[in-house]
């Protein structure tokens, strides 16, 4: 990467002269460069991505206009070792002299570095395209045989070549359809009786191959793949792909097509002949489960069996796992007919677990009576493991730091093939002002453990197989956490615990529900509060000096100049009155103080939904929604009224000495991708989130607000640093309990591994249904739309391939904190940019 960089800004400078430098550099005396393609069908353009891909040839890619990378490589010296070897191997030139200040080694360096920067060039770059005939013809045949596919069997393609005196070509291709054809019958010749009994009954209605649509072979293809996939889990052990094909017959009058689907008996091979026999269906006989299965045990006698609700269980140890942990995980049933779904997912389900290695299911057939016995080898992971990792840091808050964080994985915990996780944090450091205190240098400190507990079922008193069956591979997480920080903001004990499931009722859809979540939050140096929020007492520093509460070079002190001063004001012992802008900033100020400081109970419920098209972390064309509710308080509200606990004075109920909070949130997030081709993406994301607090609160407690600005969200604004509202907020850390987002962005690629975004950003967070009387913060309807901001920029990114790196420019292009009127494009330049590094895309 290092070396990448270095490259690129020598290039850099190169590429400001490539602009008028000649793109046939590299073209030979009787070749042509290829500029340009167009494929003609019916006489219309068509520029879909699918056509796009069958031009065998394509121009040199092109960014703004210009062919970036052609240039590059027109760069590299097509000659670079005889170059070298007559500027440092010719003992003529004066360059070699410097042979007499390097050594050896270091002078054969210093040329292969030279070398090396070369091969960069040809390696980034890209070779001009040099038009070839035979691509051409290859392409136009391509053309043929992909609309012969989709029916138009009259298809003719050719293609015309442009070239002119500079050297320079243009290709048109031309494709000449015809008049599509249409299934006009569909007969079937299934030799096997009980195949053809299968289709007739089960299958036929869902066919994809219909009459009187267009043909399309790749219909033809799935519905192959399709009746493979419903035999092989109706019984049928031994059948194919191969066995099933389409006889296709064109010659009707018309544009018509018949189809016949046929499906052969079984081949069975022998030494020197073929016999074809009916399909059967197969049954499983017996289901045995190794539970040790290691290399070293595999010349051991069985020591340990058990038979379990018609499986049967060996060890070659004793058996570590209780029956129905290991029976649970596995689909396979005696009795049932052989499905490929109940391996797949018993394949599947044991892997989940993270108790074993890789399984290994085995069928061994008994050809007597038509059954099969399924034999799944299980390899343990080790019971334990142990890891510990080391960082060093430094931040705003501290000048270095050390933490040192341990894990203890236990598997098997209760033989139900549970996992427990034991971790454990402990961390110091130095602050900023730990030079200038008599305390000791490391003056931060946090500790805390962790403890996981993973059930690979639901924990639950009733059986609820039929509502979440365990092919949704069903789970249970308990897990209990404390941690405690001293001289880090307001110094805090936080205690959580959480009792989750979690499912997969498809592929593509992820359930999870917290059954309840606890978090406790005790801030233990509140006076500290103007320390922190130094923006804060800035303003209020300022209010009093302004109304002569002090002198113009004194200071509040900290905390109780500063608490003096606030209850002043707000009992009315000073100048100031309740319609002063300042009175209402102090009021702020004190309403925000007292709610950061405060301690926090949440006991909560929630419910999350996820359904994500991507089929796999190459699939650039997918859309994702992700949808969450959360009630916080119900249950403890009902728990006080029952047993009657007296309200404190705000007429509020406490537990332990805190009052808990009550509130209802809600989030929507979609994201869609569109893979233009050619390595551009069009994404867009929208979100919504909205906290409302009732009975028990006044407020959303600051973990549950939302925020606005930052790498992944509007990046114009750095993270807690746009709204609530068109308040011109000079706080550390702006929230609100309403959030609303949009975004789009243009991603391509701009030279190898690097790839460019051009992006637009809209969104704030407002107040709602709270105690914020700040009129500029609060949302009161659709006129508090005209504060949504908007951003925009560019970013750079480069991809390492596991993960991306993110560099995004973002200008403020409409400021909801300035006057109506004077709200675009002001401040917008480099000056005023804010800058955003993150890891992989933000959306």
């Amino acid at each position: 990467m290092k070396k990448s960089l270095y490259y690129i800004s020598v290039l850099l400078i190169a590429i400001s002269f490539t602009t008028s430098c000649n793109v046939m550099k590299r073209v030979g005396e009787n070749e042509h460069l290829l500029t340009e393609n167009t494929v003609l069908v019916d006489d219309k353009k068509d520029k879909t991505e699918t056509i796009s891909n069958l031009i065998y040839q394509k121009p040199n890619g092109e960014l703004l206009g210009i062919p970036l990378r052609l240039h590059i490589f027109n760069l590299a010296r097509p000659n670079i070792d005889s170059i070298l070897n007559d500027k440092y191997r010719n003992p003529e030139n004066p360059r070699t002299g410097q042979k007499k200040l390097l050594s050896l080694k270091q002078y054969e360096a210093l040329i292969n570095s030279k070398k090396g920067f070369n091969e960069w060039l040809k390696k980034t770059g890209e070779a001009p395209v040099i038009f070839n005939e035979t691509k051409a013809e290859r392409t136009a045949v391509g053309l043929r045989k992909y609309f012969y596919s989709k029916g138009w069997f009259n298809v003719k393609t050719s293609f015309q070549v442009e070239k002119d005196s500079t050297q320079r070509a243009k290709v048109t291709y031309n494709v000449a359809r015809g008049n599509p054809y249409f299934l006009d019958s569909i007969t079937t010749n299934i030799a096997s009786p009980v195949v053809d009994s299968l289709y007739h009954t089960k299958f036929e209605k869902h066919a994809l191959i219909k009459k009187g649509q267009q043909f399309d072979e790749l219909n033809y293809t799935n519905e192959r793949n399709r009746l493979t996939s419903e035999l092989r889990n109706s019984g049928l052990y031994h059948f194919g792909q191969d066995y099933i094909r389409f006889d296709i017959d064109t010659i009707l009058p018309g544009d018509k097509v018949n189809t016949e689907l046929i499906i052969e008996n079984r081949a069975i091979r022998s030494e020197d002949s073929i016999s074809r026999v009916p399909f059967k269906i197969y049954k499983i006989k017996d289901v045995n489960i190794y539970s040790d299965y290691r290399f070293e045990n595999k010349d051991k006698a069985i020591t340990d069996s058990i038979q379990y609700e018609n499986y049967n269980l060996y060890s070659y140890e004793k058996l570590k796992y209780r029956p129905k942990a290991l029976t649970d995980a596995v689909f396979i049933s005696k009795g049932q007919i052989f499905r490929d779904l109940d391996r797949t997912r018993t394949y599947r389900y044991l892997s989940e677990l993270k108790a074993f290695n890789y399984p290994n299911i085995e069928y061994i057939e008994n050809e007597q009576d038509t059954t099969l016995t399924a034999n799944i080898y299980l390899s343990p992971k080790k019971k334990y493991d142990l890891g510990f990792d080391f960082d060093v840091t430094q931040s705003n808050i501290q000048t270095v730091g050390f933490s040192i964080s341990t894990g203890l994985i236990i598997r098997n915990v209760f033989r139900g093939a549970e996992t427990l996780e034991i971790s454990a944090l402990g961390a110091i450091g130095a602050s900023r002002d730990a030079s200038d205190s008599k305390d000791q240098f490391f003056d931060i400190n946090e500790y805390g453990g962790n403890l996981r507990l993973s059930i690979p079922r639901l924990f639950f008193p009733l059986n609820t197989d039929k509502i979440i069956p365990k092919y949704m591979s069903p789970s249970t997480r308990i897990s209990i956490g404390a941690t405690s920080q001293r001289n880090i903001g307001l110094d805090k004990q936080t205690l959580t615990g959480a009792f989750n499931y979690n499912w997969f009722p498809s592929k593509k859809v992820t359930n999870n529900i917290d059954l309840f979540n606890v978090q406790f939050v005790k801030n233990l140096n509140t006076d500290n509060y103007f320390g922190v929020y130094q923006n804060s007492y800035d303003r209020l520093n300022q209010i009093a000096k302004d109304v002569n509460y002090i002198i113009s070079s004194d200071d509040l002190s900290i905390p109780n100049g500063a608490d003096a001063f606030i209850n002043d004001v707000l009992t009315n012992n000073t100048s100031l009155i309740p319609n002063d802008d300042s009175y209402q900033d102090v009021s702020n100020i004190s309403q925000r103080k007292d709610r950061l400081t405060e301690d926090n109970l949440i006991f909560s419920s929630s419910f999350n939904y996820v359904k994500d098209r991507r089929e796999n972390l190459f699939d650039n064309d997918f859309s994702i929604f992700r949808f969450r509710a959360k009630a916080a308080g119900n249950l403890l509200t009902n728990l006080s009224k029952v047993i009657g606990l007296n309200k404190n004075s705000n007429d509020k109920y406490e537990l332990f000495g805190v009052r808990f909070s009550q509130f209802i949130k809600t989030e929507f997030d979609y994201v869609k991708h569109w893979d233009l081709g050619k390595k551009n993406i069009f994404a867009i994301r929208s979100y919504f989130g909205i906290a409302i607090p009732y009975g028990n609160s006044d407020n959303i407690p600051f973990a549950e607000s939302f925020f606005a600005g930052g790498p992944n969200d509007i990046r114009a604004w750095s993270a807690y640093n746009l709204g609530p509202g068109s308040s011109l907020s000079t706080n550390e850390f702006n929230e609100a309990n309403m959030k609303i987002t949009l975004s789009a962005e243009q991603r391509f690629n701009l030279v190898g591994r690097f790839n460019g975004a051009i992006f637009v950003d809209a969104g704030n967070i407002w107040n709602v249904l709270d105690d914020v009387e700040d009129k500029d913060a609060m949302f009161e309807g659709l006129n508090s739309l005209q504060n949504i901001a908007v951003g925009s920029g560019f970013g750079l990114r480069y991809d390492f391939s596991f993960f991306v790196l993110r560099l995004d420019v973002g200008f403020k292009t409409y400021d909801p904190s300035r006057p109506l009127g004077n709200r675009w494009f002001k401040n917008y330049n480099f000056g005023n940019a804010v800058y955003n590094i993150g890891i992989n895309y933000p959306f």
